[in-house]
Parts: structure tokens; C-alpha cells; sequence
């Protein structure tokens, strides 16, 4: 199955355009069901029966593995077999007609409009890193950027004068993200305070807009350290980025804005992801009717 993974996987890179992440945990479950088949002395993939994937299914479920990441296993091998009955290699996939496990759908963590104006008001210090962690905050709530759209941003996706960020999301997939008020002021008092002496210590320029001390680009794993150090500003331990992008998506919602827009500023390109944040503001309708209406308590 080796050569066959690798040309999955270099077929996942050049013509789908996925991530190196997602390649990487692609190649970890294939891998992952390669020592299973291994295991049952399988000698070719076509040999591979459904019977085998189930088994291998009922395999994950011994293990005590999540339904999430079962699934995901077999979505992986799903889409593995289709490539290989694409390519003339099997006959047919022996995965197809297996169900994927249902997963209860998680409501995603949000902060209060509240906390989310005292993390982003606190005093930054005045310095290239206070500059630059106030703008980056600013940005992953107030666009609603995910980790690695923000590690990856680099000047000329930034047109500040028409107020608008060019990202490049999911699948290299693009879409325009405004920017304005106090996040557009943020990131303008980086670029001119912050980033300038930031980039004193680079041997060879960075395209990058947000930038580590050694004038490099700031990576994922600095980013999350960043946020969970302004989590401590109201109190929570361990705040996660995707959390300011939850917030976003659900204050705007709130705030009345239509799911296709709300679809379109995430970057999600398909509705039914974006629905999510329907029950988040079902959720949010329920208390402000118990803490406003006269007749909603009890009286007991």
C-alpha cells in the first residue's frame, strides 16, 4: 500500500490543494489502517472486503477512540479507495457502503461580548510585541481569522486603504475579509510602531505582517500562546483562537447579520458548517427571553 499512500497523498497536495496538515494527519490514518490490513495478511488491495473495513471499524471502538475520530478514519479510507478506483487500481470500494458513525454535534465555546471588549481594551504595553499581539487579538475576532490564516497573512494580502484583508483559507480557497474600526487601527499602529523594529533582526526580509522577535514569521504554536495569555485577562485558562472566531461568528449573528454573509466572512463553503452558530443564537434568544420577560420564572 505504500506507493499507493503516496500517490494519495501527492494527489491530495497538487490537484486538491489540501493543506500540509491535513495531508499529514491523512497519512497518519492510512497508515494507521496499512498496519491493520498488514496485520490480517491481506496481500493486495484488491483483496481488501468490506468485511475488513468493518472490521477495522469495530477495531477503533475497542480502542476507546472518540465517534469523531472514527469517523474521520473512515472518511479518510473512503475517499483513499475512491482514488484508486479512479485510477483503474481496484475494482471498487470496498468502503462505500459503510455508514460513517453519527457524532453528537459540539456547540463551539464563546466568549461574552463583555470578555471579548476586556481582552481587546486591556493596556498593551508599548513596545514592537504589545503592538503586534494587540493587532493579532484585534484580528482574529474582529475578522475572524483562523490560526493559520493569520500566520500566514503577509503584506500585500493587507489592502488597508480599501480596508479589506485578501485571505487565503481551506484548500487555498480565497475570500475577502473587511477590516475596520478598532482592529484596522491596531493593525495600522503595528505596521508603523511594531513591525519597523520587529524587522531590524531579519537577515532577509519576511513577507509576513505578524512577526516573532527574530524578525521571523510567527508561527501557529505562537499565535495559541498568545491568546492563552489574554485568556488570563477574564480569567480563562487555556483560551483557544478558534474561541475568538466562534465569538465572531456568533456576535454577528446576534447582531443580526445573515448566515450566507456570516457563511462567506468564516470562509466555510458550505452552509450546513455555519448552521452550527443557529444554535449557538437559539441558545442566546432563550436567555434574554428567562432574564426579560415578567412571566418566564417559576413562580412556585
Amino acid at each position: 500500500m505504500e506507493r499507493e499512500i503516496r500517490d494519495y497523498l501527492s494527489y491530495l497536495r497538487v490537484e486538491r490543494g489540501s493543506s500540509a496538515l491535513t495531508v499529514s494527519a491523512y497519512e497518519r490514518d492510512l497508515q494507521d489502517f496499512a498496519s491493520f490490513v498488514e496485520n490480517r495478511s491481506i496481500g493486495a488491495l484488491s483483496s481488501i472486503t468490506r468485511d475488513d473495513v468493518s472490521a477495522y471499524e469495530a477495531m477503533q471502538h475497542q480502542k476507546g477512540y472518540a465517534a469523531a475520530s472514527i469517523k474521520r478514519r473512515l472518511s479518510v479510507l473512503k475517499g483513499f479507495f475512491r482514488f484508486l478506483v479512479r485510477e483503474g487500481i481496484i475494482d471498487r470500494n470496498p468502503a462505500d457502503t459503510i455508514p460513517l458513525p453519527k457524532t453528537p454535534q459540539a456547540l463551539p465555546d464563546v466568549l461574552s461580548i463583555a470578555q471579548v471588549n476586556a481582552i481587546l481594551d486591556a493596556p498593551f504595553e508599548k513596545n514592537p510585541a504589545g503592538w503586534r499581539d494587540h493587532a493579532l487579538l484585534e484580528m482574529l475576532y474582529g475578522c475572524g481569522l483562523r490560526v493559520s490564516e493569520a500566520s500566514g497573512l503577509d503584506l500585500y494580502n493587507a489592502v488597508l486603504p480599501e480596508e479589506y484583508l485578501l485571505i487565503s483559507g481551506k484548500g487555498n480557497k480565497e475570500r475577502i475579509a473587511p477590516i475596520s474600526g478598532t482592529a484596522l487601527k491596531a493593525l495600522n499602529d503595528y505596521l508603523e510602531y511594531g513591525r519597523p523594529e520587529l524587522t531590524r533582526k531579519q537577515k532577509k526580509p519576511c513577507a509576513a505582517v505578524f512577526l516573532n522577535a527574530r524578525g521571523g514569521r510567527l508561527t501557529r504554536q505562537s499565535i495559541h500562546s498568545i491568546v492563552a495569555r489574554a485568556g488570563l485577562i477574564i480569567g480563562v485558562d487555556g483560551l483557544h483562537p478558534h474561541t475568538l472566531r466562534h465569538s465572531f461568528a456568533t456576535h454577528l449573528l446576534e447582531g443580526g447579520a445573515d448566515l450566507r454573509v456570516i457563511q462567506e466572512l468564516l470562509g466555510h463553503s458550505d452552509i450546513s458548517t455555519t448552521q452550527i452558530y443557529t444554535h449557538v443564537n437559539r441558545t442566546h434568544i432563550r436567555e434574554e427571553y428567562c432574564n426579560a420577560h415578567p412571566r418566564a420564572h417559576s413562580r412556585g
